[in-house]
């Protein structure tokens, strides 16, 4: 297969841009503003949500202008699909005591709920100072569990998507704008 048809095959994934580039900047932008305030200066530390979450995270961490340290974790909960499995596996743990950081959850999207439900309980039973969760994606009609993030970027309707991080299978996480999934 050529290079054009690759690419063809692989546009046919992005049925319809939901949000564009420019608005996720200026969303992150008020986002970075809002944490400023909650801290008033004290340090965070931002935890990614791998992997969906680390382009987020990239912007997130340069938004703010409170000290931040950065650490992550990694939890599945989709296997190659695009529906949850409704198992949450963490793959990978922070690498750190987090007892004396105000804690900052960075996540690509609230989906069933699960994945970040078990994520806090997780870090709470940690002690941090303080704990919050920050989404870029909010789909509350999926909700299984009663989880609500702290800050949420944006709600969207009940569409499996992709791009600035989301996957499917693994591929559409460089696209620089939310899409909808198209078979």
């Amino acid at each position: 297969m050529k290079v054009e048809e690759k690419i063809k095959e692989y546009e046919k994934g992005i049925k319809k841009v939901l949000i564009t580039a420019e608005e996720i900047q200026a969303a992150i932008k008020k986002a970075g503003e809002r944490i400023d305030a909650i801290y008033d200066g004290r340090p965070i530390l931002l935890v990614s949500i791998l992997k969906g979450a680390f382009v987020f995270m990239a912007d997130i961490c340069r938004a703010v202008h409170v000290p931040c340290e950065i650490g992550f974790m990694c939890a599945k909960s989709y296997y190659e699909g695009t529906q949850s499995s409704g198992v949450v596996k963490i793959t990978m743990d922070l690498d750190r005591d987090i007892s004396g950081y105000h804690v900052v959850i960075v996540e690509d999207i609230v989906d069933t709920g699960r994945t970040l439900n078990d994520i806090t309980k997780i870090l709470k039973d940690r002690n941090p100072v303080s704990l919050r969760v920050v989404t870029l994606l909010d789909k509350p009609s999926r909700r299984l569990v009663d989880f609500k993030a702290d800050v949420s970027l944006f709600t969207i309707p009940d569409y499996f998507v992709i791009g600035y991080g989301l996957d499917c299978a693994e591929k559409y996480r460089n696209l620089p704008y939310i899409a909808e999934f198209g078979e």
